[in-house]
């Protein structure tokens, strides 16, 4: 119901305040990737259709099931607890991602504008499990790396926001990281995004402690190419 409070946190917006929110953070917040508030109100605003196709697809997967049942929350101790495990493993990695760069997942903005307490748990679920596909598919933080995940996770999710992030983003990259967008990263997104289970579907607290290789078989995942190794001279 327009105007009510439907969960914590939650700001009603009628159809002209939302189209206005809509349109100010596309402009503003796609120049500006850096802007994570712009950015969360742009992906809520515009993606409640693809939100939704987002939790038929949980609910037809026992994993998917869970999570909504569930509702797990990545927080701040769940990074703590996985300090301990090995290097090797999908905690591990992930654990060692976030300390190397500063990282905390309680710095994500919470779902305001999602007018839906169930799709608004999928938004939150979304935005939390980001960082876990930096290290399940190898994809850096840099512009060009955010990009290339964005991609795939348009192709994945279907939000509008993250091919507006790319239409956007591309133009912060210099002319040869641009090339290397279009010619490398933008079809390995859309590949291995068509190919790999359904991300949003994936208990991955259950796979804390499990070889990140493994997981990444399981998934069907494919790594994403490395900058390096695109620039390296070809071998005569």
């Amino acid at each position: 119901m327009r105007g009510t409070k439907l969960y914590s946190g939650h700001v009603p917006l009628n159809g002209v305040q939302k189209a206005a929110l809509a349109m100010g953070s596309a402009l503003f917040g796609v120049m500006s990737p850096q802007r994570a508030d712009l950015v969360a109100a742009l992906g809520e605003t515009t993606g409640e259709s693809a939100l939704e196709r987002n939790r038929e697809k949980m609910l037809v997967t026992k994993e998917g099931r869970s999570i909504m049942n569930h509702r797990p929350r990545i927080r701040e101790e769940t990074l703590m607890e996985l300090k301990v495990l090995p290097e090797t493993t999908f905690g591990g990695s992930y654990w060692k991602f976030m300390s190397k760069r500063g990282f905390s997942p309680d710095e994500r903005p919470p779902v305001r504008f999602v007018d839906d307490e169930e799709l608004a748990y999928v938004a939150t679920r979304y935005r939390e499990v980001h960082d876990f596909w930096h290290v399940i598919f190898d994809c850096p933080t840099t512009i060009l790396g955010e990009l290339a995940l964005k991609t795939l996770e348009y192709q994945q999710t279907g939000l509008p926001m993250c091919a507006l992030s790319v239409a956007g983003g591309q133009f912060r990259l210099n002319h040869a990281d641009r090339r290397i967008l279009f010619a490398h990263y933008l079809p390995w997104a859309l590949r291995t995004g068509s190919r790999c289970k359904h991300l949003l579907s994936i208990e991955y607290e259950k796979y804390f402690d499990k070889d990140l290789e493994e997981c990444r078989k399981e998934w069907s995942v494919e790594t994403c190419p490395k900058k390096r190794d695109l620039l390296a001279p070809a071998l005569p």
